[in-house]
Parts: structure tokens; sequence; C-alpha cells
């Protein structure tokens, strides 16, 4: 291996507070977004790197540093210029980034994150300011290993995001933009998990697009070719999955936005290569069945009972089936009335073994057509959703459509027909592809429905009083599988450790949040969220005999002394 050799970060731990070593001075620590501190830098740190009279002669504090910086996003009330902004101040000053994201995060993870983030990855090539991450192109091939050792900032990666930009949200292929996704995963995985950005590396496999807009957009930064396909595509992720295990021996990879069709394909190829986990497959299962549990508890009706319709077969819809299927199993369901508890519908209908365009993931949850005729369902009922959820008895509607609208009131109040508080998770985003509004499910159940979206949505008046509406949103559990996975060593992410997620997200609500029928913590204990998941996961890794950190008795210690919070370090000179 030949270049640049890559640096190790050195977060040093000391009872006074952290320290760093660095072998930049003068501008070019100014401009190290990592070290930089700006006019939080003491008097003593600016002789040391001399930089003194590049700064105005006042010290501040990150406290001080982050309420003006604060105050200075408020100036701008468009979300996606708080997006730019937030991002500008990433590539200046990184620690103060995520203080700011901390401190406010209720308000502002909207803005990193779901739903703003949609709209930045579609702006991302004209919106451009500095690099973050690696893109790796097809121009690439034979040289990844190569590439990657010479790009990535720091040596010791422990937590990749990779996304092929495909199925962004639910706004489709957006080329390189999708970067913007990973990007702003990674933000809540340190601001959550407590993982140190310096161990956290956004990737794009940008294989093209078929996005004619942007081929045809003379700003686009994207490899300007249609997408790569078949054989071609995979020895991409191949080579680029054998580089990433060579560079970075401990690495954990959340695949984020592949098509449908390539999530599957990609998540069994390389799953047990290197612990990786598919967010939008995983990561929403265990978030859908976390809410049906909780929906359990406030109701006291077994989980065992669901009967679940999930509208939208694509990536998210077979995954959260599959983790709903492991968690009736563990409950005690099985044979026949386990394939009878779930019925899935795509653009198509229902998912029916009579069909011949079912792809072998959705085959997965096909009923026998002699099930449908049995409950009524024949013809076109079977593409029509109320009538399936009358039929079928649901007293569960999960959206993963993208289709707005798509949940009726003659659907919602056909589930309020057969459960005396029917759970409805409008789960597709951004906010205006979300299968229905609180509001108007609300309406439609008279207040009964137990309701969670997957985008942030304002409190709903129910009989005089407001009620907090929960957001289904995947960072209540993916930042915590990557902190178990990290923290237990784990080889693999199997499916229980999956699923050990859910249960502990389901079982760290507050009585408070049960008494008030929300079935999703707030966004500002998500801290403590990821601490209870990342602790249930790293837990069942070593149960599963993955892990190698096997030391059960002191996960806990070891959980603690990992995370980080975003505090100014002293900043030292590399060999003093």
């Amino acid at each position: 291996m030949t270049g640049a050799v890559m640096e190790k970060f050195e977060l040093i731990k000391t009872p006074e507070g952290n320290q760093v070593r660095v072998n930049l001075s003068g501008t070019d620590l100014l401009r190290a977004p990592i070290y930089n501190k700006g006019i939080g830098f003491t008097l003593e740190e600016r002789r040391r790197f001399g930089i003194e009279g590049m700064l105005p002669p006042q010290h501040n504090d990150i406290e001080m540093q982050a309420d003006r910086t604060y105050h200075t996003i408020c100036f701008n009330k468009d979300p996606v210029g708080r997006n730019i902004d937030l991002g500008l101040l990433q590539n200046r000053n990184e620690i103060l980034f995520y203080r700011v994201l901390s401190d406010h995060l209720e308000e502002l993870m909207p803005v990193v994150y779901t739903p703003t983030v949609g709209a930045a990855s579609h702006f991302f090539s004209h919106v451009y300011r500095r690099a973050r991450g690696i893109f790796i192109t097809p121009d690439h091939a034979g040289r990844i290993e190569q590439v990657l050792h010479d790009s990535a900032p720091f040596s010791d990666v422990e937590l990749m995001v990779v996304t092929d930009n495909e199925a962004v949200l639910g706004i489709g292929d957006q080329g390189i933009g999708g970067m913007a996704i990973s990007i702003g995963k990674l933000a809540l995985y340190c601001v959550g998990a407590g993982i140190h950005p310096a161990r956290t590396l956004p990737i794009s496999l940008d294989v093209g697009t078929d996005n004619q807009e942007l081929l045809d957009d003379p700003w686009y930064l994207g490899w300007r070719q249609h997408r790569l396909r078949g054989d071609a595509y995979l020895a991409i992720v191949d080579e680029f999955v054998e580089a990433a295990r060579k560079v970075f021996p401990n690495v954990v990879i959340q695949w984020e936005d592949f098509h449908k069709d390539i999530a599957f394909q990609v998540l069994d190829r390389h799953r047990n290569n290197l612990p990786s986990f598919n967010d939008d497959i995983q990561g929403t299962g265990a978030v859908a069945a976390a809410a049906m549990h909780a929906a359990s508890r406030i109701s006291g009706t077994p989980f065992s009972n669901s009967r679940t319709v999930i509208y939208g077969a694509g990536a998210a819809g077979v995954g959260i089936a599959r983790q709903i299927r492991r968690q009736l199993q563990q409950e005690g369901v099985e044979g026949e009335a386990l394939s009878r508890a779930i019925i899935t519908l795509d653009s198509r209908g229902i998912v029916s073994e009579d069909r011949d365009d079912l792809d072998k993931n959705k085959r997965e949850f096909a009923w026998p057509a002699e099930w449908l005729d049995e409950i009524g369902l024949t013809g076109a009922d079977r593409k029509d959703l109320a009538k399936v959820v009358d039929a079928f008895k649901g007293n569960v509607l999960i959206g993963t459509s993208g289709q707005a609208g798509s949940f009726t009131d003659e659907g919602v109040r056909n589930a309020a027909r057969h459960s005396e508080h029917p759970v409805i998770l409008p789960m597709s985003n951004p906010t205006d592809i979300s299968e229905a509004t609180p509001a108007d499910i609300m309406k439609w159940t008279d207040g009964a429905a137990l309701v969670a979206t997957g985008s942030p949505f304002d409190p709903v008046e129910v009989g005089g009083e407001k009620r907090r509406i929960g957001q289904a949103n995947n960072v209540f559990v993916f930042p915590g599988i990557g902190l178990g996975t990290i923290v237990s060593g784990a080889t693999e992410i199997t499916g229980s450790m999956i699923g050990a997620s859910s249960m502990a997200l389901a079982h760290a609500l507050e009585e408070s949040t049960i008494e008030e029928r929300c079935l999703m913590p707030v966004v500002d204990e998500l801290w403590n969220i990821c601490g209870i998941v990342g602790l249930a996961v790293a837990q069942q890794a070593i149960a599963d005999g993955v892990a190698t950190f096997t030391d059960a008795d002191a996960l806990e210690q070891r959980i603690a002394e990992y995370r980080w919070k975003p505090e100014y370090p002293e900043v030292l000179k590399a060999g003093d």
C-alpha cells in the first residue's frame, strides 16, 4: 500500500478533561474542523499553535459559542437554509456543530435528518461547498482500497453509512445527493450514541443515476452516467466491502437508501463478511414492532393478537413483516396462525401466491389464494385497502407505500371496527407523502387510535387535550445498533440483535409516555434511549456468540467509557 499515511485520531481522557494531540498549526489548524475551536481556543493554545492574531482577543467557552451560533441559525427561517447553515458549521467546527445539535435536538433533528434532508439531497449539487466523506465511482474499480486509504481522514474508522443513492426517502434516485442522508445519519450516531465523529465516515457508492433531470443538469456533481447494473454493479460493491475490511478492520456498515431489489441482495451478500445491517429494512422493522409493543402496553391487548396489514411491500414493508413475524414467534405464535397474522399489499394489491410478478422477498409473505377466498377477498377487492382491512379484521395498519393519503377514512374506520384501540402507523416520509395525517386518523376514530408517524407532526387535540404524536423514527434504534455492535466487537449483526433493539426501545418508554397514549419517546430522550438499545444489542451479541468482548457484567461501564459528548478537548502538540 502506497500513498499518504492515515492519521490515527487519539482522544485522551483524563480526570481534568479530554485531550488531543495534533501535528497542525496556524491556519492549517483553524481549517481542520475536527480540531478547530475558533474563539474557544484558550490564550495558551493560541500561543502554542501560532494563531494568536488570527482570532478576536476574547475567549468564549463552548456554551457561549453554541448559544451565539444557535441564535444565528434562527435568523434563517427556511429549513433547507438552516440545513445549509448547519452543514457550513460542521465543516468549520465539528464539535460546536454537535453541541448546537445536542442542545436543540428536537428542533434541529428534522433539519439535519428527515424531512428536510430529503430536500437537501435534491439540492446537493446546487449548494455544494466542501467535500465530506468519500465518493466511490466505477472509475475507481481495481483501486478502491487505495482510494479509501488515501482519502480517509483517520485510520480508526469504526462506523460507515454507505449509500448508492437510488432510493432516498420517498423521492427516489438523487444521484450523488444521497450523500446528504449518510452525513445526516452519522450526525445522529454522534449525538445519540456518542460515537466520536472522527470514527465515522460517510460513503457514496456513486454508480451513476437514472434521474434524467440530474444527468441534464450542468451543475450536477456526480458520475454522469446511467446507473451501473448487474454484475458490474455488484463487483463495485464487493470490492468496496473487501477494501473497507482491509483498511478499517473494525468497521461496522449501515447500508442506506438502496433500491429494494438491491437492498436485500447486498445485505444477504455481505452480512457475514463484516458486521452490517440495512436500516431501511431492519431498522424500520425494529421501530414498527416496538411501536406495536408499546400499543399493546397501552391497550392491554396481547402482541400475539396482532393482525397486521402492511401497505407497501418494498424493503421497509418486508423488513417490518419479518420483524413482526420474529416477535410473534417469540410470543409462541406458530404454523398457519403465524402466516395468517400478517397480510401485505403492494401497488397491485394483496401479495398472494397466485401472482407471477413476485420477487422472493415478497413471496415470503404471500397468502394462498384459497385463504383469501375464505375471507371473501376476490377480484378487485384484493386491491382495495379498506376492504382488505375489514375482511382480514386487521387491528394494525402500517404504511410504507410513499403514497400520500392512501389511508382513507373507510380503511381506518374498518381497523377501528376490529379493535378498541387500532394501531395506525403511516410511516412513509417525508411528511408530504405520509399515508394519512394524525389529525385525520384521530377524527376518524374519535381519538381511539394509537398513532405513530414516520415524520414529525404537531400534537393533535383529542377531547379538549393535546395529544403528542410519537415519531416512529429509526433514529431510536440505528445509533444503538451501531453502538452495541462496536462496543461488543461483534463480527456480525444477527437478527436477534435487531430484535433486541426493538424490544429495548419498547421497554424504554416511560410510564408517562404510555399514559399519554404515545408510542414513541420524545426526541430529547435520544441519548438515554441509545444507551439502553446499545446495551441490549451488545448483550445479545454475547448471547449469540458473535461478540469478541464477552464480559457481560462490564458492558455498561464499557459503553459509558466509550461514549463521547461534544466538549472541547485541550489541544496539545504531537510529541509534547
